[in-house]
């Protein structure tokens, strides 16, 4: 039940900071820099397999080993350090072989993406601690 809880509260963490970032970003930040390859509309089946993946990684590299130390400073840096490494995958490797991606936009996904996920991290450790 401790892993449910935190699956759950750490996906509607992640759920909610991520769609008002993508609310106000996509049209200033990635629109501009991108927008020609952005398609017209999201792909919603990718858009829920990534954030049912995604939320699974969050809580077995960040939150699971955080439960284990009982640290919630343990469940952001690892999340952190998730964060990091997933959108630096994606960004660098889309900075590789896109013609159009912006080392500007690069940088900010990395930083967004290592926040958002220290905070999801944190988020699902403590609704886990408390409840599970």
């Amino acid at each position: 039940m401790t892993y449910l809880i935190a699956w759950i509260a750490t996906g509607l963490c992640f759920a909610v900071i991520d769609a008002i970032w993508l609310t106000n970003a996509v049209p200033r930040i990635y629109r501009p820099m991108i927008g020609e390859i952005l398609g017209e509309r999201v792909n919603m089946g990718a858009a829920i397999a990534f954030y049912l993946i995604y939320v699974t990684g969050i809580v077995f590299f960040a939150v699971r080993p955080a439960l284990d130390e009982a640290s919630l400073a343990k469940a952001a840096l690892y999340g952190a350090a998730f964060g990091f490494f997933a959108y630096a995958t994606y960004d660098l490797t889309s900075q590789a072989v896109l013609k159009v991606w912006d080392t500007r936009l690069t940088i900010i996904d990395m930083a967004w993406g290592t926040v958002a996920t220290a905070i999801a991290a944190a988020a699902g450790y403590s609704a886990a601690a408390r409840f599970g």
